[in-house]
C-alpha cells in the first residue's frame, strides 16, 4: 500500500497577505478599546505570541547562511517581519533606499520618477518629479507621490523620524562635487585648478 502524501501547504498570494495584515490590524484596533480582563488577557496573548515569533524568526536568520538572509531582507513579507522584529541585517538606508526602488515602476509609469538621495540623522531625503515636469512641491501628483514614497519608506525602516524631498539636479548639471574645507585649506588655491603666478 502506498504512503499517502500529505497535502501542500495553501501558500498566500501578496494580495491576500496584505488583506489579512489589515483585517489583524482591525481586530487588535477593535480589542484594544474593549473594556474586560478577557480581553487584557488576548491582547497579551497576541504579544507574547508576537514576541516567540520574533524569536524564532530571529533565529532562522542566525541559522541562514548569506544568500538565504539576502533573499530574506528582499522578500517583502519577511521584510516587514523582519522590521517588525528589529531583526533586520540591513541598515537604515539600504532598506529606505529599496523601498524607493520598489515604488519607481510605477511612478516612471505615470511619467514621473523617484530617486533616493540619503539618510540625514533621522531623516530619509528622496527626490520626487511627478508627472508633466511638476515637481513634488505643485499639488495633485507631486503630493500623491511624495505621500506614497513617505509610507513606504518608513514602513521599511520605521526608526526613521521623517521622509522629506529634496530639490531635483536640473537636467544635465552633474551634482557639485563636495571638497571638505580642510582639504581646501591645506592643499592651497590649486585645488580649485587656479595656480598662483610663480
Amino acid at each position: 500500500m502506498a504512503a499517502e502524501t500529505a497535502p501542500a501547504p495553501v501558500r498566500l498570494a501578496d494580495a491576500d497577505v496584505e488583506a489579512r495584515l489589515a483585517r489583524i490590524d482591525d481586530l487588535l484596533e477593535t480589542l484594544e478599546s474593549a473594556p474586560g480582563p478577557t480581553v487584557r488577557g488576548a491582547v497579551e496573548a497576541v504579544r507574547l505570541l508576537t514576541e516567540v515569533y520574533g524569536e524564532a524568526l530571529a533565529r532562522v536568520l542566525e541559522y541562514a547562511d548569506a544568500p538565504m538572509r539576502r533573499r530574506m531582507a528582499e522578500d517583502e513579507l519577511l521584510e516587514h517581519l523582519l522590521v517588525l522584529h528589529a531583526v533586520h541585517p540591513d541598515p537604515v538606508e539600504v532598506r529606505a533606499a529599496r523601498a524607493v526602488e520598489r515604488l519607481r515602476p510605477a511612478v516612471r509609469a505615470s511619467g514621473g520618477d523617484v530617486e533616493f538621495a540619503a539618510v540625514d540623522g533621522e531623516v530619509a531625503r528622496v527626490r520626487v518629479r511627478s508627472g508633466g515636469g511638476c515637481g513634488a512641491g505643485c499639488g495633485g501628483g507631486g503630493a500623491d507621490v511624495a505621500g506614497a514614497v513617505r509610507e513606504a519608506v518608513l514602513a521599511a525602516a520605521p526608526e526613521l523620524a521623517d521622509v522629506e524631498t529634496v530639490p531635483e539636479q536640473p537636467a544635465g548639471r552633474a551634482a557639485p562635487a563636495f571638497v571638505p574645507l580642510e582639504a581646501l585649506a591645506r592643499r592651497g588655491p590649486d585645488v580649485l585648478g587656479v595656480r598662483e603666478a610663480g
